[in-house]
């Protein structure tokens, strides 16, 4: 018998208030508040296009999808919230949308789009009934008090449950979720990441999938999801519960212009006061926004000011980026003491803080690159970055390290064997002409469709390549869109600068 109501108009009445998170109103709100205190503003001039935020008990990741739902102004007007997580209890073939009610928690009722939903289920096969996944599913539950308390006025809600694993069936799926992709709607994926490995591997593992959904493409998560479950990572369960609804938002962000992630939050159950430390379950909370083109005289005031602190311009108006001596040395210094306690099995020694200039905590991208008698032994990075970076360099140099999937883990004998070198990114600029790529100075990256690929400035010049060859390999061996790949019209070329160093450039 369903109890759930299929078309009835039955609501769906709450299935884990008293556990995962506390059924008594008063103090379901007493707790959201102490979450929503110890978290941040939103960014100004940026708006929230969709959100990736954890569903287990509050006591474990509620700080973390306060961070998540935090991002987003509380007075912030959409047309309907689309509610994603993946069904933990049934298996099926499509998304289950949620329309024989409105949704009940402690906190009173929420508004189901029950029109939306229904005209979903005409347009697209893979969009069904099954309000018997939906009954006990926590993952969509948890999030609605977040909502309810956050907003002050709440959107209605477009619940969805994914029930299959099947990248087709999931393209098809973001395929019908498109046309409400877009600034008047808010999209909420619920996922939790790491499953049971320890602290120190959660905190590993559950970074790379952070920065996999970063840069924004679904077959380089996916391959990251799979190398990190076939990793040997112990007691590992899974990368990430929610995957497929993250490649569905992938999917989506990757056929919308302008859409960047950014990761606000980190936390795993290890960090509650509740939580052991030697199977853990990661909380990343991760948004994805539209930055606002215009900006005010006061902005552009301020941005002329940081020029005029930061550095001088070059013809192109872009500044140069350069790093003193001591600044150089004290980023080469925080990547190996961050490998070499890695090694030990330590946490790394901070460094002192007197030598972390201002240009050290800007929030920069980087790549650290590691060396072994000249041959690569790892190279990991992320473009953008919202930590300092000095901690980029630190989190980067043990990936390279140990978490670079191409290689085995650094192993102690190599240590003192190995080369470092640093490359701190500028920002893109997408080109029209590969006449404007500068061998020696520039890297690329390339984009088509959801395959990407960058190459560092050094590759080039290092090897010899003229700005085809530069392309080509980077089209077919990082993107994967074939060697002539990037003369199709539909890939983008962007360049970036990157200032460049390492251990043995010397003072």
């Amino acid at each position: 018998m369903n109890i759930f109501g299929q078309g009835s108009g039955r609501d769906r009445q709450p299935a884990v208030a008293g556990s995962f998170y506390s059924s008594d109103s008063n103090k379901l709100r007493g707790e959201l508040a102490g979450f929503f205190a110890a978290a941040g503003v939103p960014e100004k001039g940026v708006h929230v296009r969709a959100l990736i935020v954890p569903h287990a008990g509050f006591v474990y990741s509620g700080k973390t999808a306060a961070a998540g739902y935090a991002s987003v102004p509380s007075d912030a007007v959409y047309d309907n919230i689309f509610l994603i997580g993946v069904s933990h209890r049934y298996a099926f073939e499509g998304a289950a949308v949620f329309t024989s009610g409105n949704l009940i928690t402690p906190l009173g009722t929420v508004e189901v789009n029950r029109e939306l939903g229904e005209r979903l289920k005409a347009a697209n096969r893979w969009f069904i009934e099954k309000d018997e996944a939906h009954g006990p599913e926590h993952s969509l539950e948890v999030q609605l008090p977040f909502i309810q308390y956050h907003f002050r006025s709440a959107p209605r809600i477009v619940p969805i449950l994914i029930g299959t694993h099947n990248t087709n069936v999931l393209k098809a799926v973001a395929s019908g979720l498109q046309p409400w992709f877009n600034s008047r709607n808010l999209f909420i994926i619920s996922s939790d990441f790491s499953h049971y490995p320890s602290y120190e591997d959660a905190s590993r593992v559950d970074r790379l999938t952070s920065d996999a959904i970063i840069k924004g493409d679904p077959e380089d998560f996916q391959k990251t999801i799979r190398s990190i479950e076939e990793s040997g990572t112990e007691n590992l369960a899974t990368a990430m519960c929610g995957w497929p609804a993250a490649m569905v938002l992938l999917y989506l962000a990757g056929n919308s212009d302008g859409v960047i992630f950014r990761n606000v939050g980190y936390t795993n159950s290890g960090d509650s006061p509740r939580g052991e430390r030697d199977e853990v379950v990661g909380y990343n909370a991760i948004v994805a926004v539209n930055r606002v083109a215009t900006e005010n005289k006061s902005t552009a005031e301020n941005k002329s000011a940081a020029v005029n602190k930061a550095g001088s311009q070059n013809s192109s108006g872009t500044v140069e980026f350069s790093l003193t001596t001591e600044e150089r040395k004290t980023l080469l210094g925080i990547a190996r003491e961050a490998i070499s306690a890695r090694l030990k099995g330590r946490k790394p020694a901070l460094p002192d803080d007197s030598r972390l200039t201002s240009r050290l905590k800007e929030p920069l991208g980087a790549f650290v690159t590691i060396t072994k008698e000249g041959d690569l032994r790892g190279c990991i990075g992320r473009f953008t970055s919202t930590e300092p970076l000095w901690e980029v360099i630190g989190d980067m140099a043990v990936e390279a390290a140990f978490g670079d999937p191409r290689f085995t883990a650094l192993t102690a004998p190599e240590y003192s064997a190995i080369q470092l070198e640093i490359s701190v990114l500028g920002p893109m600029k997408k080109i029209n002409d590969i006449s404007e790529i500068k061998i020696g100075k520039h890297g690329i990256y390339l984009k088509k469709g959801f395959r990407s690929g960058t190459l560092l400035p050094q590759v080039a010049s290092e090897r010899g390549w003229n700005a085809a060859q530069f392309l080509g390999y980077c089209a077919r061996d990082k993107a994967g869109i074939g060697w002539d790949g990037w003369k199709d019209k539909e890939t983008e070329i962007f360049v970036y600068e990157a200032y460049v160093f390492g251990e043995e450039d010397g003072p």
